[in-house]
């Protein structure tokens, strides 16, 4: 049975996906690479800021302007003040396990995460706790930043639960001899994501959170999508 739970953030805790790229696809197509939001969604989840750069640049040809993720920061920033919402029942499996011991490991800069955190109202669930792949030196799908965040929680990587929403994120949460659950409960969550999940090496898959929640406990016959 697991004994420590480390989060993905972006569409597992935030369901900040649809928002996130429904900016990035408007910036985009505004600077000369017509994006839509599906297209964004199948090419940029999971991806750090510089990677969003150099596909855009592979698929486009493009070079993107000097200060073009400036106004992407700011602009998802503004969005997220507005309309940023929890995973739905993600607070709830939080504060089932308020025992445990739980980390945020995410792509995410950490300017992102701790304005993502204040708006939601969860930045005291997880305390110090918060970790950002720009503080190690290679992201998902390596397993640095997991390890990182297992270590912190004094937990051995095969204690540690991970919840993840993206391909790259499950490889790493596999690279580092976790058991990883495939969360399905974004927004951004579309159909054939379950079949790249499971490609990816989830172990188990859930839909909901009330479904994470009894995997977590054990009941690892309640996941499985």
């Amino acid at each position: 049975m697991p004994k420590a739970l480390i989060f993905d953030f972006d569409g597992v805790v935030a369901d900040s996906e649809p928002l996130a790229n429904t900016v990035l696809a408007e910036l985009l197509t505004a600077a000369g690479a017509p994006t839509t939001l599906e297209q964004s969604y199948e090419r940029y989840v999971g991806k750090q800021a510089h990677e969003i750069v150099a596909a855009v640049k592979a698929g486009h040809g493009l070079e993107l302007p000097a200060d073009f993720l400036d106004r992407l920061r700011a602009a998802t920033f503004e969005r997220f003040r507005q309309d940023l919402q929890p995973v739905v029942g993600v607070e709830a499996f939080i504060d089932a396990f308020a025992g445990w011991p739980k980390a945020i490991a995410s792509s995410s800069a950490p300017d992102r995460l701790a304005l993502s955190l204040d708006v939601l109202g969860l930045a005291e669930r997880f305390g110090r706790h918060v970790y950002s792949a720009q503080q190690v030196p290679r992201g998902k799908p390596f397993p640095d930043l997991f390890l990182m965040a297992a270590d912190a929680l004094g937990a051995a990587p095969a204690d540690c639960l991970v919840l993840e929403d993206s391909p790259s994120g499950v490889q790493a949460g596999r690279a580092a001899g976790m058991t990883v659950i495939g969360v399905l409960a974004g927004g951004h969550i579309r159909p054939g994501h379950a079949e790249r999940l499971r490609a990816a090496g989830a172990d188990f898959l859930t839909e909901t959170f009330e479904e994470a929640a009894r995997a977590a406990r054990g009941d690892l016959s309640a996941a499985g999508v």
